[in-house]
């Protein structure tokens, strides 16, 4: 009934054979590389230069910190972005290969390099990945649905890693650029390859399936993820299904009677094996029963034609069983024996779907990645901590589990990745890691367990570094967390990057293309944390950061942050302090000016960047329009300083009350703006418009713009397609039954007619919860329901009433967040979101993520 996935391998080379097109045997004695004369021909492109240059990684992204030899950058346009404008600092960098759309893009001195124009260079991108799958030897397995696909690859890459080497896409790179930087990662040293597909859009299906071209096709639950490019959820699968064109089995589970209707309507799909699974049709091919659960674990009786066993998981949701029944129905599609299932099922475990960034002692930053640990997710979590410059990279790594490969071979490569990455530090732990501390740099150490290492390194082992634990979760690195992160109080701020920079892309589609960001970070990045929200925003390329005042730039150089940073509020005892750590002024009076100028003079400094406010109507900082003419004059006069920019503030951008005077503002800026240009004789960039701004005033976009608590979600963005990336929760400290009649809090002011049951939570006043929030007029979110605050908000502790809500100690406690926003928050206590936000003191730990 299933198919053993060693011999399969003569399946595999017979397909491939067979699917060779004339330019697929192109270097076909070369399994993993192929020079730039034939990915021309591969890619359909004219190639300009070097034709002998062989191709070993592909990238798209030119943040990227290491560059090795042989890496080939593919230059990609998007709405807001051009790959294009990159080409001359990655040559710099040591790119020496280029896919390109724009043939201007090779000119220039460009010594030793080759070019290939191309129609379009994900198209490009996507042959060649497609190439690279035709010359895997293995079976390669793809995973599609629209929840679980990660984490179905993920547990299957596990438990198949018991028999056979495996590899797997990293993370949830499952898009058009995504799967081909996937594929390219199959390597023959693999047995199988687990790729991860997923779609947004009708269309996008078939050409994912020519890159992978996969044998094995399962498909996850189906729901409403990524729904609002389909008419329906059945159009929806049927696009998906294209992927199993080329599978000689599919995995599904027959109780999603779309999906088996959709496979069994289509001929093409029906006639191959159909490996189905259930939880109560004896029809399916594997029927799964929960024959038992507790609080930890899901006990399961699995049966088929010619197998039944019984094992465990430990979880107990629904999610997790559903996909771990998929799994199972998977494996023993492949040819995993029941044995290896039964034993391996009960040690999966959860899958993080996101690195955290957190404050660790003595000036480190901790970067936690359970995700996985196989090299290529390595690899990627490497790149994110070189990203951290100004501290030395430590990596903490425990024993690769179920890899599959050859112990030697593997911690030679994790080895050798190292060195190429350039990490500074290294301490190994498990004892496989340990048996191979030879292949390892000098300098490095190892330990047998994480509780050893935890005997063994005390608090002082570790200063203004960036460490990245990549452990797996058997070694429980969470006890390494504790020990270096910074604070353990239980009140935290969650903020999601992969939020923010979805805000800012939505932000960007409202711009033109040629206008720029400056991102506004001031007060502590509204409280969110300036130095992790900046390097963020730097990564995502906006063009200049926004701060209050001095000592905020200097934290942000000090946290390696390099783009520019305008100070928003200058003083001018903070001048030379400015200059030292190149931060750039806003000047906003005549005595300011004078008194830079003087400082840039003591420092023999010329054409130092300065930015100009005009104060248009909203008269706090800025020259009155009247003071143009003067103002010019000085500047003029003075080599000391240039004009990088001028802007003013608008009032009341969200109000279409005010619209008229909004309008007022904007003519004369422009009237001053022009007054200016024309006097100097030099360019600048101009800028107006605040996030309201943007949404509502496109036709005064200028230059740049500078969107600020927007980037959060916050505020006038709300249920434009933006969305809220910061999440506070709290802990529950202690339970108590309070009797009817007796008072809650100071001032006896809270007292019920009936028993209550209360939280006490660990977060007050001085954690930024209002005390006019007590008392029943706010309250928390704990375990999906509401609980209003009883008695009054004290200091460092506040109540909830949790009587008809089914909690524990320790449960999670949200403040604001998923369900409930800031700006009802704020509007509970007559406050506005800056507030809430900026109120939040530095001692709540403030935690990083992103996918």
């Amino acid at each position: 009934m299933f198919t053993n996935l060693c011999a399969d391998h003569v399946t595999t080379r017979l397909w491939r054979k067979m699917h060779e097109a004339p330019e697929d045997i192109i270097n076909s004695a070369k399994v993993d590389s192929i020079n730039t004369l034939d990915a021309s021909r591969v890619t359909e492109g004219k190639l300009t230069g070097d034709g002998t240059l062989v191709i070993s990684e592909l990238l798209t992204d030119s943040r990227q910190t290491i560059i090795e030899e042989g890496t080939a950058f593919f230059a990609i346009k998007g709405s807001n972005h051009d790959g294009h404008r990159f080409i001359d600092n990655l040559y710099e960098r040591g790119v020496r290969i280029f896919f390109i759309t724009d043939k201007y893009a090779a000119d220039g001195p460009f010594p030793g390099a080759a070019f290939i124009l191309v129609r379009d260079t994900v198209e490009a991108l996507q042959r060649l990945a497609a190439w690279k799958r035709r010359r895997f030897n293995g079976r390669v397995i793809a995973v599609t649905g629209s929840a679980g696909k990660t984490v179905v690859k993920e547990w299957l890459a596990d438990v198949s890693g018991r028999v056979w080497p495996v590899t797997r896409s990293p993370k949830s790179y499952n898009s058009q650029i995504g799967v081909p930087l996937s594929v390219w990662k199959l390597d023959n040293r693999y047995s199988a390859g687990i790729i991860e597909a997923g779609i947004s859009r009708p269309g996008e299906m078939e050409k994912l399936q020519k890159i992978i071209e996969p044998l094995t096709g399962i498909i996850t639950n189906i729901g409403d993820a990524h729904s609002e490019n389909f008419r329906n959820n059945s159009e929806k699968i049927k696009e998906k299904l294209k992927l199993f064109s080329s599978c000689s089995e599919i995995v599904y589970c027959r109780d999603q009677k779309e999906v088996k209707d959709a496979l069994l309507d289509n001929p093409a799909l029906a006639s191959k094996k159909l490996v189905s699974w259930s939880f109560n049709d004896k029809n399916a091919t594997v029927l799964i029963t929960v024959t038992g659960q507790d609080d930890r674990r899901s006990l399961l009786s699995v049966k088929s034609e010619n197998d039944s066993f019984e094992t465990f998981i430990p979880f107990t949701d629904k999610a997790s069983v559903a996909n771990a029944a998929t799994v199972i129905a998977a494996a023993l599609a492949t040819g995993v024996k029941k044995e290896v299932i039964a034993e391996a099922m009960p040690r999966l475990s959860p899958v993080a779907m996101r690195m955290e960034i957190k404050t660790g002692i003595n000036g480190c930053i901790l970067i936690e990645d359970y995700y996985n640990s196989d090299p290529g997710s390595l690899k990627m979590a490497l790149e994110h901590l070189r990203s951290f410059s100004g501290r030395n990279p430590v990596l903490i790594m425990s024993d690769i589990l179920q890899s599959g490969r050859d112990d030697k071979s593997l911690y030679n490569e994790v080895a050798r990745l190292l060195e190429t990455m350039k990490i500074g530090r290294f301490i190994g732990i498990g004892p496989v890691l340990s048996a191979h501390s030879r292949f390892f740099p000098a300098g490095s150490t190892f330990f047998e367990s994480t509780p050893a290492f935890c005997a063994a390194v005390g608090k002082e082992t570790f200063s203004n570094e960036v460490i990245l634990l990549k452990g797996a979760r058997k070694f429980e690195f969470e006890r390494i967390s504790n020990l270096l992160v910074e604070k353990i109080h239980q009140t935290v701020l969650e903020v999601n990057l992969n939020v923010i920079a979805g805000n800012l892309t939505g932000i960007r589609r409202h711009l033109d293309p040629s206008v720029k960001i400056m991102a506004m970070v001031k007060a502590f990045a509204y409280g969110a944390g300036a130095a992790g929200i900046a390097r963020a925003l730097e990564y995502h390329r906006v063009g200049y950061l926004a701060v209050a005042n001095a000592d905020e730039g200097v934290d942000l150089r000090e946290n390696g942050i390099s783009i520019p940073v305008v100070v928003m509020n200058p003083e001018p005892g903070a001048f030379d302090l400015m200059i030292r750590y190149n931060l750039e002024p806003e000047i906003y009076g005549f005595s300011l000016l004078r008194s830079f100028i003087s400082a840039c003079s003591r420092h023999g400094l010329t054409g130092y960047p300065i930015h100009i406010k005009i104060d248009t109507g909203m008269h706090r900082l800025g020259f009155m329009p009247e003071e143009t003419e003067n103002l010019v004059k000085e500047i003029v006069s003075s080599d000391q300083v240039r004009i990088a920019s001028v802007f003013s503030h608008l009032s009341a951008a969200e109000n279409p009350e005010y619209d008229d005077f909004t309008r007022r503002q904007a003519k004369i800026f422009t009237e001053v703006s022009d007054m200016i240009r024309s006097a100097t004789g030099y360019n600048f960039l101009r800028h107006l418009l605040n996030t309201p701004g943007i949404m509502r005033f496109p036709e005064y976009q200028f230059d740049m713009v500078r969107p600020g608590i927007g980037l959060y979600g916050i505020g006038i963005t709300a249920g434009q397609g933006f969305r809220q990336a910061l999440r506070y929760i709290t802990r529950i400290l202690q339970i108590k039954r309070v009797p009817a009649g007796e008072p809650v809090g100071y001032g006896c002011s809270d007292i019920s007619d009936h028993d209550r049951k209360i939280a006490v939570l660990p977060a007050g006043y001085a954690d930024g919860i209002d005390r006019r929030s007590g008392n029943g007029r706010g309250g928390v979110f704990i375990n999906n329901r509401y609980a209003p605050f009883a008695g009054t908000i004290c200091m460092d502790l506040s109540m909830a009433d949790i009587t008809d809500i089914e909690a524990d100690e320790g449960d999670e406690a949200e403040i604001f967040g998923e369900n409930i926003t800031i700006d009802t928050v704020a509007s509970l206590t007559g406050r506005i979101p800056y507030e809430i936000l900026t109120s939040i003191p530095a001692r709540v730990k403030r935690i990083f993520s992103s996918e």
